[in-house]
């Protein structure tokens, strides 16, 4: 297991310097949106490879289960909520549906395979969230309910597979407080 996830890391490692080659500014913003186009399907692709690598069935039926509900919930928001996106252009911003789609591949490494896997995949998605914020396509908090929605998601549906150890972001959002929670399974 371990050569094949190291393989899936290496190819999210070549995505993510995708962003990072141009060298002016301007280039380099629409660069970093381009990576944030191709990462919130790289990402999900990445976490179903890997999963199918390993043979882990139960695994990608637990991704199925909480990847579609991520979408169904975020499409659902988009539909009820109305939010219009920074530049104009749509009232459909809340939630950032790239940032759900990333996230909800990265939760899934996360919850399944553990914080050793899971944190490189959380880092790519965050980017993929903040790529949406800097091309002025998303608010924060519409980065923020993507992110939510996929985690809430595969902490309903996803099991973990062999993880003694499971780190998850937390915040209190009625005063400015963050830190990560632990939990040690016996």
């Amino acid at each position: 297991m371990r050569k094949s996830w190291s393989s899936l890391l290496t190819l999210l490692a070549i995505v993510w310097q995708g962003a990072a080659l141009p060298a002016d500014a301007k280039t380099v913003h629409s660069g970093f949106r381009g990576y944030g186009d191709v990462a919130q399907y790289a990402i999900p692709a990445l976490a179903a490879g890997g999963a199918l690598v390993d043979g882990d069935y139960a695994g990608l039926k637990q991704f199925a289960l909480s990847g579609v509900t991520t979408f169904a919930a975020t499409q659902g928001l988009k539909a009820v909520v109305h939010e219009e996106r920074p530049r104009g252009g749509g009232n459909d911003s809340f939630p950032s549906g790239h940032t759900a789609a990333a996230f909800a591949g990265a939760s899934f490494v996360h919850y399944r395979y553990g914080w050793e896997w899971g944190i490189p995949f959380e880092l790519a998605a965050a980017a993929v969230g903040v790529s949406r914020v800097e091309s002025h396509e998303h608010h924060w908090q519409d980065v923020v309910g993507g992110a939510l929605i996929a985690h809430a998601a595969s902490f309903v549906f996803v099991d973990p597979k062999d993880s003694t150890v499971t780190l998850l972001p937390f915040t209190d959002l009625r005063k400015p407080a963050f830190g990560i929670v632990a939990s040690i399974h016996f």
